[in-house]
C-alpha cells in the first residue's frame, strides 16, 4: 500500500531535521574548534615568515603540526580546504524545516489569532521577511564607525535580539516566537559566512595568486564576524530546543528567557574562550551562569500563556477544525482522546509527575481534538507513541477509530491546509 500524504510528510520532516541536526554538529563543531586553536597559538621562536603562531596537537593515534598566518603565507598551497559547506547546510536545512513544520502547520504552530489575527500568507510573509531585514540591520551596523568599537556593538547587537524576541511574541505563538529568534539569530551567522567571511578570505587568496601584497582589514572584519557567532551559538542551540518544553515558549516571559539565555551563552563561551587562551579559569562565569539559570527557571513560574478551559470552549474554530469535528466518528474519537490522554494533555494535569502539559498540546475538550487532528493520528493512530507505554491502556479497536476518522475526512490533504 502507498504511504499516505501524512506519512510522507512526516518522513520528510524527519529526514530534514537529521540533516539539520548533522549538518549544525559539523559547524559548531569545527566552529569551536578553530576558535579553541586561534587563542591557543603559541608564539614560539623560529615560526616560519608571517605565522602568527603555532600549536601541536594529538588525536586518533597521530600528532597535528598547526601554524597560522595572520594575512597569507608567502607560496599559496596548492591544496585549501574550506569549511563553509557546514554553515551554508545547517541554515538550508533549518529553513527547509521552518517552512515545513511552521509555514505548512501555520494554523497550529505560527498564527495565534489571540496575537494577532493574521492569514496565512501574511505570518509566512512576515516570517520570511523578518529574517531578511533583520540581517540587513545588523551588517549595516557593523559596517558602521561601530564596528571599530566591538564591545558597543555587541551590547546594541544584544539589545536588537530581546527587542526582535519581544515583537514575534507579540505576533506569533510562543513556541514560533522563540524558533524564530533562533532562526534569525542563525540567519546572522550563516549571512556572516556567505557574504562577509568567506568573500574576504577570497579576496586574500586572489591577491596571494596575484603577487599582491594581501590588506589585513579583511582579516580583520572577518574576525569581528566570527566572533559574533561564537558567542551567539548555544543561545541559537537552546532556542532551536526550545519547542519541547513549554515552560520555555509558553510563558508570558519568553522574550526575557530568551535574553538571558543569550547572557548565559557569554558566559559560558567566555570562560572557554579565557582558558583556551591561556588567561586563566575564570570560575566566576560559572556562578552567573547559574545565577541566570536559576533566574530563567523563576520567570518561567510566573504564568503560562496559555488558554483557560473556558477560553478553549468558547473560542472559534478554524474551518479545518470545523471538517473534522462535523466528520463521522468524531464524537467518539473526541471521547477515547479525552479519556486516554487529558490527565498529561490538560490545562492543569491531574496525571502525577506531570506538572505542564507536554510540548503545549492541550486535549481535554472536543475543540482541542480537531485542532490537534494530525498530531493525534500520527501519535495514537498510525502508531502507539501515544500515550507513552500505553500508560492508559488505549486499545487497539480505538486506534483504529482514530485512523478511520481521520482518513474519512480527506485528513491527509485537509490537515496540510
Amino acid at each position: 500500500m502507498i504511504p499516505d500524504y501524512i506519512v510522507i510528510w512526516e518522513w520528510l520532516s524527519f529526514a530534514i531535521r537529521w540533516t539539520h541536526v548533522i549538518t549544525a554538529i559539523a559547524w559548531i563543531g569545527s566552529s569551536f574548534y578553530f576558535v579553541a586553536l586561534d587563542l591557543g597559538l603559541l608564539k614560539v621562536p623560529g615560526l616560519p615568515k608571517g605565522a602568527h603562531g603555532e600549536e601541536w596537537q594529538v588525536h586518533g593515534g597521530g600528532f597535528y603540526h598547526i601554524q597560522k598566518y595572520l594575512v597569507a603565507p608567502e607560496r599559496m598551497p596548492e591544496h585549501l580546504t574550506w569549511f563553509k559547506w557546514e554553515s551554508y547546510m545547517t541554515w538550508i536545512s533549518g529553513a527547509a524545516l521552518l517552512m515545513v513544520t511552521y509555514w505548512a502547520g501555520a494554523n497550529l504552530y505560527l498564527v495565534d489569532p489571540a496575537k494577532m489575527d493574521l492569514a496565512i500568507w501574511q505570518a509566512i510573509l512576515i516570517s520570511g521577511g523578518s529574517l531578511a531585514v533583520g540581517w540587513l540591520i545588523y551588517d549595516t551596523l557593523c559596517k558602521s564607525p561601530l564596528g571599530e568599537r566591538p564591545t558597543v556593538l555587541m551590547l546594541l547587537l544584544f539589545v536588537a535580539l530581546v527587542i526582535m524576541g519581544w515583537g514575534y511574541d507579540q505576533v506569533f505563538t510562543g513556541r514560533a516566537a522563540l524558533l524564530h529568534l533562533g532562526a534569525f539569530t542563525a540567519t546572522i551567522m550563516t549571512a556572516n559566512v556567505f557574504l562577509v567571511i568567506m568573500p574576504n578570505q577570497r579576496i586574500v587568496v586572489a591577491d596571494l595568486k596575484a603577487g599582491r601584497a594581501p590588506d589585513p582589514k579583511y582579516g580583520k572584519i572577518a574576525k569581528l564576524r566570527s566572533t559574533h557567532n561564537n558567542y551567539l551559538t548555544l543561545p541559537v542551540i537552546f532556542l532551536m530546543l526550545s519547542n519541547h518544553y513549554p515552560l520555555a515558549f509558553a510563558s508570558d516571559y519568553n522574550w526575557l528567557i530568551a535574553a538571558l539565555i543569550f547572557l548565559m551563552g557569554v558566559t559560558i563561551r567566555h570562560f572557554f574562550n579565557t582558558m583556551h587562551a591561556r588567561k586563566g579559569d575564570l570560575w566566576w562565569t560559572w556562578a552567573v551562569t547559574a545565577i541566570l539559570f536559576v533566574a530563567i527557571m523563576w520567570i518561567s513560574s510566573l504564568g503560562l500563556n496559555q488558554d483557560s478551559y473556558d477560553e478553549a470552549q468558547a473560542r472559534p474554530m478554524t474551518a479545518t477544525e470545523t471538517r473534522f469535528a462535523q466528520a463521522a466518528g468524531f464524537e467518539d474519537v473526541a471521547d477515547i482522546v479525552m479519556g486516554r490522554c487529558s490527565m498529561c494533555h490538560a490545562r492543569e494535569p491531574v496525571y502525577e509527575g506531570i506538572y505542564h502539559a507536554p510540548k503545549g498540546v492541550f486535549l481535554e475538550t472536543p475543540k482541542d481534538v480537531a485542532r490537534y487532528a494530525k498530531e493525534i493520528y500520527v501519535q495514537a493512530g498510525l502508531t502507539d507513541a501515544m500515550p507513552p507505554a500505553n500508560v492508559s491502556f488505549m486499545e487497539p479497536e480505538e486506534r483504529s477509530k482514530v485512523i478511520r476518522w481521520f482518513r474519512g475526512v480527506g485528513g491527509t490533504q485537509v490537515a496540510a491546509n
